[in-house]
């Protein structure tokens, strides 16, 4: 392995998400030029519901060569989402090189491989999470294959997360990184910098490749992919890393320090570098994460996207939300109080507890101003655990509707809240890499700032100080307020 010399010019971009895959082509300020993009197949199974690697792997080279006769690329990087990874053996060029197929984290475990494998996942800073739903967690995955595939378990030469394993692909090059395995695979202990212990008492240390910086290159294209798409086969390829800790890298390469991130979407991730260990609490969606270079990340997580469709519908207007529709909301004291999903997220014992407190939302415009002012009060929620940084930099598809931003600078008078209203921040990040090292000068980053709330402010953090207190309160205690009957829905 060796590290990069030059700066990329222009670099091919693997973004893994959970649903869809794009590949993008970049320049080497991080702006994404053009992008391509396609649905990740899922198969049914036997053994388990799966990913098709072998028909993602198709799509992935074709479409790179297709943008490799556009666009000149000196790079190739990839990024994932953290809860993905490839049980492979030796030969990258044995199909898509996998022993057992990619697990899909989304299914529900067999009781006997949750049971088996509670026991064994370690201390809160071994997993860096509390243990999630499904099969999210890399550890997890590789215990279920290891109890019911053991002969192929045994036969497996690496284990590697997402970004790696396209770059193996690529390269023929395995290698290990901090930010993916620091993103709750429960393998990896970020604030000892050390293997979980569960890697130790399975032995999977055998599988581990040596540790590569998410800017290092790996090596070139293999020769026989790069003849048989008509790659260009003197093209760098990167270790890559996870997604949002990519995303928070691009904030570090512009420059800024002392900040906390808010990405929104499905879910509202948040990061900060000063978190300290002891404010991090399991039970309140927090996490502890690594960024690109092994530092540790405090983190929060919760399902925003799908508590802001429980509360806004199916089918909200696609109109931004007046600011006159909120403040009527507030004036009257319309609460919708945590959490309609299966998850607790940041309200410990909130699962499926979900209410609504005051007058009905009368029509589909006040539910969405609902839904929208409890994602800000849950961003809001999430930067008071995270801790004190002044700078706090929002972004991701709330930001579509301007009264997001600015609710959530109302609510937070004492911090400088700015926004970025690029939806390609994780692409972005990951091809900012390719410069890492030579990079004299912070990668240009444009920064909104929210308009003021002004008139509606001092209700706003009212109302937001009663929402606090409402949806603390374990949700028995809610009966105390009055209580709409029936839904928003009906």
């Amino acid at each position: 392995m060796s590290d990069r010399g030059n700066a990329a010019t222009m670099v091919a971009v693997l973004d893994v998400g959970k649903t869809n895959v794009k590949l993008s082509a970049a320049d080497a300020d991080g702006t994404i030029i053009e992008t391509l993009s396609v649905p990740n197949p899922v198969l049914p199974g036997p053994p388990w519901r799966h990913h098709d690697l072998d028909a993602l792997g198709e799509w992935v080279f074709e479409t790179l060569a297709s943008l490799s006769r556009r666009h000149v690329f000196s790079a190739f990087v990839a990024s994932g989402h953290g809860s993905g990874g490839v049980l492979t053996g030796a030969d990258p060029n044995a199909g898509d090189g996998a022993v057992l197929p990619m697990i899909d984290y989304e299914q529900p475990l067999p009781a006997d491989i949750r049971d088996g494998y509670a026991p064994l996942a370690g201390s809160f800073l071994d997993r860096g999470s509390a243990t999630m739903h499904g099969a999210t967690h890399q550890a997890r995955q590789l215990y279920w294959m290891e109890e019911r595939e053991p002969d192929a378990f045994g036969k497996a030469r690496w284990y590697l997360g997402l970004p790696q394993y396209w770059a193996w692909r690529l390269s023929g090059v395995a290698a290990s990184e901090t930010s993916f395995l620091g993103a709750q695979s429960h393998l990896w202990n970020v604030a000892a910098d050390r293997w979980a212990p569960i890697v130790g008492a399975r032995g999977w240390q055998r599988l581990m490749p040596p540790f590569a910086k998410a800017w290092q290159t790996l090596g070139p294209i293999r020769p026989e992919l790069a003849r048989r798409f008509g790659l260009p086969g003197a093209l760098a390829v990167l270790t890559g890393g996870h997604d949002s800790s990519l995303n928070h890298y691009r904030y570090h390469a512009a420059g800024l320090r002392d900040f906390t991130v808010i990405s929104t979407g499905t879910w509202i991730v948040g990061f900060s570098g000063s978190t300290p260990i002891e404010r991090l609490d399991e039970h309140r969606g927090m996490t502890l994460n690594s960024d690109v270079f092994g530092n540790r990340l405090g983190g929060i997580l919760t399902m925003g996207g799908r508590e802001f469709s429980h509360i806004a519908g199916n089918d909200p207007p696609a109109d931004d939300v007046p600011a006159e529709v909120l403040a009527r909301l507030i004036g009257e004291r319309m609460f919708a109080l945590p959490s309609f999903g299966d998850d607790d997220g940041l309200f410990p014992g909130s699962a499926a507890a979900g209410r609504f407190v005051g007058p009905p939302a009368e029509s589909a415009m006040e539910r969405k101003a609902l839904a929208l002012l409890y994602c800000a009060l849950l961003t809001a929620e999430c930067l008071d655990a995270l801790g004190d940084d002044r700078l706090v930099v929002l972004d991701g598809s709330f930001l579509r509707n301007p009264l997001y931003a600015q609710s959530v600078a109302a609510l937070l008078p004492e911090r400088e809240v700015r926004f970025n209203l690029d939806s390609y921040g994780v692409a972005a990040g990951a091809a900012l890499l390719a410069g890492h090292e030579t990079r004299r000068h912070p990668a240009p980053l444009p920064l909104g700032e929210p308009a003021d709330l002004t008139e509606l402010k001092p209700d706003l953090c009212r109302y937001g100080a009663e929402w606090r207190n409402l949806a603390r309160a374990a949700p028995s205690k809610r009966d105390e307020f009055e209580q709409t009957k029936g839904s928003f829905h009906g």
